[in-house]
């Protein structure tokens, strides 16, 4: 029976499954109807109501949703070793993807070479297939991929003999492993068919992530293909350098040569880059010779290197000549007044304030490839300036295809301020160290600290350094001119070096010096000891002198336990040894630049240098056979109360980085020594760095500077220290109230207001003072000078007044009687030369600013020689400085305003009463908010008032210093350039003004009353506006100035006063003859019942609508409108005199 019932009708149904396909596409007319709704479709034709087999209802799985059945074991286990492979997968492509980024390109492989094969011209990375011939096809096409294995060329064509209907299965299993294909085609139905429910979701988010991966490796691999293509087309420069051997043998001991590939690998990589080398490392002269011979100054470009002193700018550019054997056309220096540079120069060593000026006038720089910053630790303000500019211009200029680099370098640098300084770099810069010093420096630690005569105790150690140490120069470091000066004298006498007497028995002063060693270990004697009264101090804090670590003999060391101690009451100073002689040498800012070269040259046979030091000394200048170092461990600095403006020199400890500059000086040509002058606990109290200069003082230049950059908000500039909101409020209300900046908003909202506060704009007058190298108060003097011819005056007034102590210090003290009575001799000329240049009546009201300019006059009269200087107690230096400086403000002059026609003459008239006056109110103008009264004897309650001034700004009483020509005149009002804090704070360069000047020249900083009523108000025909008399007071402190003529405040007054006169026929006479006609009298415009007549509402709009309250306002809307005013004016007069009046109008 089975047999039959399987062939019943097995014909209809044969024919059924043939056709099965087409009346599957069919619609069929009859439908059948189930429960629960459902309608079976595709009733075959021969028999339309026989009902589908069992077979087919199979197919209808696609439509209802099946139940989810359990997992067999063999299923769960084939389905786990499946997820297994996944993750591996996912686990390899995220490692590949890793090595791929930090692949090396091939452009670099093709270089590398195998160290096994070095003479065997066989290299390590052969050749490869261009990427052009990998797109042109062939069978280096087809790349095999560690993702997927070796089997993906056999699966592809696996894949093109499946049929259409295994298409989708193929391409879910083409993304899988081999192994895994293998197990899914061994794989029963049931199960595949089960798994492909639970997989498919899972496996089409992974299918969507891994096409975004491909695309972006992609992406990826197309810009690094790009940027490899790019470098590739770039060839190796290389500019040879002919240096003499004994040069490059001493260059090749320098630690930075060992990083000279990290360098310049990193500068070639990055766009900005801070070297941290050790003092004594060679950056300075080498990094350089580095970026020379990488071709960075051969394609147009220069190398700019700046210095923070002149002085190192100078002997920077000489010693780098030398020792790449080019001339000082090629290798050159740039600073204020002077200069080498040629259109040949390469390399160009300058001062930060020189780069600064190259700014304003090419913001992009665009004649340098490199900026070196050296020495940024000082942290001047110039510096931090330069850096944050350059952190902006050197992006700008990669963006518009001139790349440029930034090379930041110094011995010791707080680098988080760079790396840290988001607003300074927005990807930190690399940072990299040179750790090594050329050679070791052994430093020793005082055991006590000599808190007031630390220069008696610098004296005491370079004396015994002298006497029991081998050969080596000594560097001494203090703070200032005078105790350089007092140091000098004394060393010079304890150890005299006459130049005339020859040194050259060397025998016999080794014979000398060995005999007195032993006369002192003969009449040594053990000391006594006191058990009660003994020091408790650690041996590691005690004296490190004795574990100086000298390379002598025992005996030395014996003597070095005895000599080198700290006992003050051992040494015997005075007593003169010219047996072994010092060749002492001065060396500071203010010291003539033919005197500063002196300590670079060796000394004189049979002597030992020493050079006597300020700060200067602590920078890039490597001084030669410098072995020694004593250190005070201070530094005299000048600080200025934000507030008052008050400036003053303090002596305070230097930091921990300022100390180890100081100690790298002795490492630079020979081991060395560095004698500290404080313990060591003390020099853990040193702050790690010095105070950056741009928080300790002000910054009105540099804001005015910046805003001639178009830097309008100040506040958002990179600092890598930024200065206080405090000081930067302060310069700008300076700016604005020399005009300078423009007015903030005064009414609005509190936000605006504030806002508006801090992002002031440049005024015309503004960009004419920032073209001034000078400072703002300075550059307004410059800008109001060209009147009445005193621009020459003015010129040599600001020059001399920037250049600080032209004169000679004779207040030092002598060392003898003799010295004494020569140095009151020269200060008693020089008081008589300055009673004589500052003249008589109104140049003596001028004061000292008279003073300075006759001496420059006078100076420049003789020639400006170095006689002349010493005779007259002028400073030589300071006086070049000034002429330098008178020559490049000229310039400056006719460039901003060539009508002047202004020149340099050295046989300057002195000026005349009247430029004299208008000289003075010049600086008035300038000075402004540096004004002082005079105490008056009703104030005079303390004695310590009596001669003394009032500022608006200080609570103490300041002085005119005695040497000031004002000093027994004691004017009322006078204006000083700064206040110096000594003994009593003095006011430098004072310059008396009268009271009625100050409401007139000064009027932003004066509080006007209400016009006065007598007299009343009147016309000015010359200025054609309204004036009257006002009281005054002047700024905080309130002194009551004279009544003088002003300007009618502004308002509705002033336009009422202008409509009185007006109709009064005072503006335009033509229209007095109509002033008897009038219907109404003038003088009702100025009542206060004036509202009730129309005709004096209607005048009145008409002139405020086009704010008409003077002449020249009347004018011009004349111009524009010839019928202005007439119709207001005809209400006035009678209708029988309009026609005459339109006929004349308008009356002018």
């Amino acid at each position: 029976m089975g047999r039959l019932r399987n062939k019943y009708n097995w014909k209809g149904r044969q024919q059924s499954t043939s056709v099965q396909t087409a009346a599957g596409e069919k619609q069929s007319d009859v439908q059948v109807e189930i429960q629960d709704g459902d309608v079976l479709k595709g009733v075959d034709d021969c028999n339309v109501l026989v009902l589908p087999s069992a077979k087919i209802k199979k197919q209808k799985i696609e439509h209802p949703v099946p139940k989810k059945k359990a997992l067999t074991k063999k299923q769960r286990k084939n389905l786990e070793k499946v997820l297994e492979q996944k993750e591996k997968k996912a686990h390899r492509a995220e490692i590949l993807s890793k090595l791929a980024e930090v692949q090396v390109p091939e452009a670099e492989l093709k270089l590398l070479y195998t160290t096994s094969k070095l003479g065997t011209g066989d290299k390590l990375y052969q050749t490869k297939q261009s990427v052009n011939e990998e797109q042109e096809g062939g069978p280096s096409a087809v790349k095999i991929s560690s993702l997927s294995g070796a089997n993906r060329k056999r699966r592809r064509e696996a894949d093109d003999d499946d049929d259409g209907d295994k298409s989708d299965s193929s391409k879910e299993t083409e993304s899988s492993d081999s192994s895994e294909e293998e197990e899914d085609a061994t794989e029963e139905e049931p199960l595949e068919k089960s798994c492909t429910t639970e997989r498919t979701e899972e496996q089409q988010v992974l299918k969507e992530e891994d096409k975004q991966k491909e695309k972006e490796r992609s992406e990826e691999k197309k810009e690094k293909e790009g940027l490899h293509k790019k470098e590739d087309c770039k060839p190796a420069v290389f500019i040879p350098v002919d240096r003499l051997p004994e040069i490059q043998e001493a260059r090749l001991r320098l630690p930075i040569l060992a990083e000279e590939q990290v360098i310049m690998e990193a500068l070639r990589e990055n766009q900005s880059v801070v070297l941290c080398g050790e003092t004594g490392s060679g950056k300075t002269t080498q990094v350089p010779q580095f970026l020379y011979e990488a071709g960075y100054a051969s394609s147009g470009g220069i190398i700019g290197v700046t210095e923070p002193r002149r002085v190192a700018a100078i002997s920077m550019s000489h010693r780098v000549a030398k020792e790449m054997n080019l001339s000082t056309g090629v290798v050159s220096y740039q600073i204020r007044y002077e200069g080498n540079v040629t259109e040949n120069t390469k390399i160009k060593f300058m001062t930060d304030g020189v780069l600064l000026k190259e700014v304003q006038k090419d913001f992009l720089l665009q004649k340098y490839n490199v900026i070196i910053i050296d020495e940024a630790h000082e942290r001047s303000v110039y510096t931090d300036i330069l850096i944050g500019l350059l952190s902006r211009i050197v992006p700008l200029r990669n963006k518009k295809g001139l790349p440029m680099k930034l090379l930041i370098m110094s011995a010791t640098l707080r680098v988080e301020d760079f790396t840290e300084n988001k607003r300074l770099f927005r990807s930190p810069p690399p940072v990299i160290k040179v750790e090594a010093r050329q050679f070791p420096v052994t430093v020793h630690f005082n055991k006590r600290t000599p808190m007031e005569d630390y220069i008696g105790e610098a004296y005491r150690k370079i004396s015994k350094i002298h006497r029991m140490l081998p050969p080596g120069g000594i560097l001494v470091f203090l703070t200032g001119q005078a105790e350089v000066h007092s140091v000098c004298r004394r060393l010079r006498k304890a150890f005299p070096h006459r130049p005339n007497r020859e040194h050259t028995d060397s025998v016999d002063t080794e014979e000398l010096r060995m005999s007195r060693r032993a006369k002192k270990k003969q009449n040594v004697s053990l000391p006594r000891i006191n058990l009660d009264n003994y020091s408790a101090l650690p041996v590691d804090e005690g004296d490190e002198d004795r574990q100086a670590g000298i390379d002598e003999d025992e005996d030395d060391n014996e003597d070095l336990d005895l000599e080198l101690g700290d006992c003050p009451d051992s040494d015997q100073e005075e007593k003169s040894d010219p047996s072994i002689p010092l060749y002492v040498l001065p060396l500071y800012s203010l010291l003539a630049p033919e005197q500063q070269a002196r300590v670079f040259h060796p000394p004189p046979a049979g002597t030992r240098l020493c050079v006597v030091a300020t700060n200067v000394a602590e920078t890039s200048l490597t001084i030669p056979g410098i072995k020694y170092v004593v250190d005070c461990g201070r530094v005299k600095k000048r600080f200025y109360d934000r507030v008052t403006g008050v400036s003053s020199f303090k002596v305070t400890w230097i930091s921990q980085a300022s100390a180890n500059q100081r100690a790298g000086r002795a490492g630079r040509t020979d081991p060395g020594h560095c004698y500290r002058l404080y313990s060591s606990a003390v020099f853990g109290d040193f702050s790690l760095f010095s105070e950056a200069e741009i928080t300790r003082r002000p910054v009105d230049d540099l804001v005015l500077q910046m805003k001639d950059l178009n830097i309008e908000k100040v506040v958002n500039f990179p600092f890598p220290t930024p200065p206080s909101s405090e000081a930067l409020i302060s310069a700008e209300q300076l700016l604005i109230s020399l005009g300078a900046l423009e007015e903030p908003l005064r009414r609005g909202r509190l936000g605006e207001m504030e806002r508006a506060r801090l992002s002031c704009p440049i005024t015309p007058l503004g960009r004419a003072m920032a073209a001034f190298p000078v400072a703002p108060r300075y550059a307004k003097m410059l800008a109001l000078g060209h009147q009445q011819g005193c621009m020459p005056y003015i010129i040599t007034i600001v020059a001399a007044m920037t250049v600080r102590e032209i004169f000679e210090d004779y207040d030092r003290p002598a060392g003898s009687e003799e010295e004494s009575n020569k140095l009151a001799g020269k200060k008693a000329r020089c008081m008589q030369m300055r009673r004589l240049w500052a003249g008589q009546g109104q140049s003596q009201l001028l004061g000292d600013l008279m003073v300075l300019l006759g001496a420059v006059g006078a100076c420049e009269f003789a020639g400006c020689t170095h006689q002349f200087c010493e005779e007259n107690g002028l400073r030589y230096k300071a006086m070049l400085e000034i002429r330098r400086l008178r020559g490049q403000l000229t310039t400056a002059v006719n460039a901003v305003c060539s009508d002047v026609g202004v020149f340099v003459d050295n046989k300057m008239a002195p000026p005349t009463e009247a430029q004299v006056v208008c000289l003075r109110q010049i600086v008035l103008a300038g000075l402004g908010d540096h004004l002082a009264r005079r105490v008056q004897a009703e104030e005079l309650l303390d004695p310590k008032w009596r001669n003394g001034y009032k500022t608006p700004l200080l609570d103490e009483p300041v002085f005119i210093h005695p040497s000031s020509a004002l000093h027994k005149t004691l004017p009322e009002f006078v204006i000083y350039q700064e206040i110096m804090e000594t003994t009593k704070m003095y006011m430098r360069g004072v310059c008396a003004v009268q009271a009625e000047w100050i409401p007139k020249l000064l009027p932003q900083y004066c509080h006007f009353s209400a016009p006065e009523e007598s007299p009343s108000p009147w016309y000015c025909p010359l200025s054609g506006r309204v004036k009257c008399k006002q009281q005054s007071t002047f700024y905080r402190v309130s002194w009551k100035l004279p009544a003088i003529e002003m300007d009618y405040p502004d308002g509705l007054e002033r336009y009422k006063l202008f409509a009185k006169i007006f109709l009064e026929g005072q503006v335009c006479p033509k229209m007095q003859q109509f002033s008897t006609c009038l219907l109404s009298s003038p003088s009702t415009m100025l009542k206060t019942w004036a509202k009730l007549q129309p005709r004096t509402e209607v005048l009145l709009t008409t002139l405020v609508s086009e704010k008409v309250d003077n002449k020249t306002s009347l004018e011009a809307a004349w111009k524009k409108n010839d019928k202005y005013l007439l119709a207001a004016y005809c209400q006035w007069i009678p209708e029988s005199l309009h026609p005459e009046v339109t006929k004349s109008w308008p009356p002018i």
